[in-house]
């Protein structure tokens, strides 16, 4: 391998590394924000409306009957307009919620969700969790695949090529299902606690799994190749993250039991 190749491909491990901790930071961030967001509307639905109580300005001028009309309008009217003041509108009082007490919230939240709920099996479990996965990533994984084929016809890419490389991502989709249905079972990744630590930790795991689907491209396609792709902005690591078939992941295992307060 040519320096400048070996070169190349030492920055395209870095950088997948730092793709892989980043994809996995920032779904975390999008499954919270998502929590959040759906909090915030269950507040303001369960406000109560509060309708302020007005009272109209009542005018008490009578005016004159009978009499000549002219000199009627030169006299002074008097006029008293009477007001009630009604009781002002007031909020019901909230109680605060600390940032503390809010992250708690939204852990319990997440582990409703991508738990096992009390007595649910394996089954069940995949029955509930496995749809909804594929649903939200429908749509990219639609974009991610029409970005790779517009980035193939770019650079030249054969469908012989192409079909070699889906082939060589088999092993790398297995691989990765193994790695993170064993980093579920041992509590690397758990749905019920914030485990920043572990995050990272199969973060970097994930980064050397990609590094070597990487290793595997620059079997099939060539240097030139691999830069045209890269440089029309397509990138094998967002590709491969998307096109996994997480829906196929084992359940975690049931919630830890509560402590007794």
């Amino acid at each position: 391998m040519s320096p400048d190749l070996h070169a190349r491909f030492l920055w395209m491990s870095r950088a997948t590394k730092l793709l892989a901790v980043t994809t996995v930071i920032g779904l975390g961030a999008s499954t919270w924000l998502f929590l959040d967001n759906r909090s915030l509307r269950s507040e303001r639905d369960a406000k109560p409306a509060v309708v302020a109580e007005t009272t109209t300005a009542k005018d008490t001028t009578t005016a004159p009957t009978g009499g000549d009309a002219w000199l009627d309008a030169s006299k002074p009217r008097s006029a008293k307009i009477s007001t009630v003041a009604g009781a002002q509108p007031s909020l019901p009082e909230e109680k605060k919620e600390s940032r503390l007490d809010r992250r708690a919230r939204r852990t319990e939240e997440f582990g409703a969700m991508f738990g096992r709920h009390d007595g649910e099996t394996e089954e069940e479990y995949k029955a509930r969790i496995g749809p909804m996965i594929s649903a939200g990533l429908a749509v990219p994984r639609l974009r991610a695949a029409d970005n790779r084929r517009e980035a193939e016809q770019k650079a030249g890419v054969t469908p012989e090529q192409s079909a070699k490389l889906d082939q060589a991502f088999e092993k790398t989709y297995a691989d990765v299902l193994e790695y993170t249905n064993k980093a579920v079972a041992d509590g690397m990744l758990s749905p019920y606690e914030r485990n920043v630590a572990g995050w990272l930790d199969y973060a970097g795991g994930l980064g050397g799994m990609l590094t070597e689907a990487q290793g595997s491209i620059g079997k099939v396609l060539s240097a030139d190749q691999i830069k045209s792709m890269s440089s029309s902005g397509f990138e094998w690591g967002e590709y491969l993250g998307l096109q996994a078939p997480w829906q196929d992941l084992k359940p975690p295992p049931p919630p830890p039991p509560r402590p007794n307060n």
